[in-house]
């Protein structure tokens, strides 16, 4: 993947489409089955309620819909585990990559855009919901503007699963433990993400001492310590606008016409947010706005939160265009990695003096983002600050590429164990 966009988890289950989905083959011992034989549906039990209904029944009962929680209410109808599948408005169409259903437990009340079954005596819940999450049912749904899985074709999905429950009951434990997994190491992923901020937060107001250690606050070492137009920052820093730190030169305004099939690439703000689709250019080239792979970027118009902001460009060779300036740094005052870390703390600062829809898409000119001022270490320091943001970085990367792994693996698990094609006992 190319661009600025972080691991994302969309292909992780694109291998199961051949074999999981299939009803058309069956290994021996598996036998195929419609649905309604080993699971009860309980959608006479739901009860239609209106928002403005809800809105007066506010509770501590988790209200579902369609694709999960939606809110809360008042009292449950359901107080016992459950699979919800989507009746209508449910990702049919991406069962790859999203679930078609979930599961729940406790009490619960569920609206009527969600099928509601739970497994019949002797069929384990859990296999019965990892054969259904990612599986492909849309020749089981009616089309119209808002695609619908009625009762009756509900009732008909074929299942191809083993004929032993105890086997079931094997495959649902290896894939619900895989699962658990995956979600405590999301968790790590968040906490170290949530640490991070808080990281940023210290090195880049307190720094680090000739010790190696963060210099003490400022209310308790206000030796240490003086003021700025920022507040209070360590002695031996400055303050400097990112004027001073850096120049910024402007993308080129390419022309449809220029377009090419091949050539170099046009950065354009949707290959910032992780679109590898390009497209080239062959004409003459400007340094100000030709671009390789470790530049830093600041993208000035974009979405707030995605790819409004710097970035280091980890994409190919490529050109800009007009709605992203490259940065120049000024190595006598700060290092290329330093000033994106500078750029990431000061975002708010810098979405403060940005125009356009605050909550969305902003705009910064190049006036208003080199007024904005930042707290700098001298050189020695912003190494040893440089240090402590990479090795946590370091820690945070590990997880992420232990939760690919982990969500790569499940799939090879899902495609192997739910069709036969590998027997749990042989992995037992």
């Amino acid at each position: 993947m190319v661009g600025w966009a972080g691991v994302s988890g969309l292909e992780i289950f694109m291998t199961l489409s051949t074999q999981l989905h299939s009803v058309d083959s069956l290994h021996p011992g598996f036998i195929r089955t419609a649905l309604e034989d080993i699971v009860e549906v309980l959608d006479h039990l739901r009860i239609p309620v209106n928002s403005e209904e809800r809105a007066q029944r506010s509770g501590k009962v988790p209200y579902y819909g369609a694709n999960g929680q939606q809110g809360w209410i008042d009292r449950p109808i359901f107080d016992e585990p459950l699979i919800l599948l989507a009746e209508d408005g449910g990702n049919f169409d991406d069962f790859e990559t999203r679930p078609i259903a979930y599961r729940i437990s406790g009490p619960s009340w569920v609206n009527n855009h969600a099928h509601i079954i739970k497994a019949k005596a002797g069929y384990n819940q859990d296999f019965i919901f990892w054969s259904l999450v990612h599986k492909d049912i849309r020749r089981f749904i009616a089309g119209g503007t808002r695609t619908k899985l009625n009762q009756g074709e509900l009732r008909k999905i074929s299942l191809n699963i083993p004929e032993d429950d105890r086997e079931r009951t094997q495959i649902a434990e290896i894939l619900n433990n895989h699962e658990t997994s995956i979600r405590q190491t999301e968790a790590i992923i968040a906490k170290l993400q949530q640490v991070k901020k808080g990281l940023l937060h210290d090195l880049l107001t307190r720094g680090i001492d000739d010790s190696g250690q963060l210099r003490p606050p400022q209310h308790l070492a206000p030796e240490l310590y003086k003021e700025s137009p920022l507040g209070w920052i360590p002695k031996e820093w400055m303050t400097r606008s990112f004027g001073d730190l850096a120049t910024y030169t402007n993308g080129y305004s390419f022309n449809a016409a220029s377009w090419k099939t091949s050539g170099l690439p046009i950065i354009r703000i949707q290959n910032l947010n992780g679109d590898s689709s390009f497209n080239y250019y062959q004409g003459a080239i400007d340094d100000r706005w030709h671009i390789f792979s470790g530049d830093l970027l600041f993208a000035w118009s974009g979405q707030k939160g995605v790819s409004f902001g710097a970035r280091i460009w980890n994409g190919p060779e490529g050109v800009l265009n007009q709605h992203i300036f490259k940065v120049w740094t000024n190595e006598a005052l700060v290092s290329k990695e330093f000033l994106l870390h500078i750029f990431k703390y000061r975002q708010t600062a810098i979405e403060d003096t940005a125009h356009g829809f605050k909550d969305s898409f902003l705009h910064v000119t190049r006036g208003e983002l080199t007024g904005v001022l930042a707290a700098i270490p001298v050189a020695k320091e912003q190494s040893k600050i440089l240090g402590c943001i990479q090795a946590h970085e370091m820690k945070l990367n590990l997880e992420i590429d232990n939760l690919l792994k982990l969500k790569k693996q499940k799939s090879g698990l899902m495609n192997d164990l739910l069709t036969g094609k590998v027997r749990v006992t042989s992995l037992l």
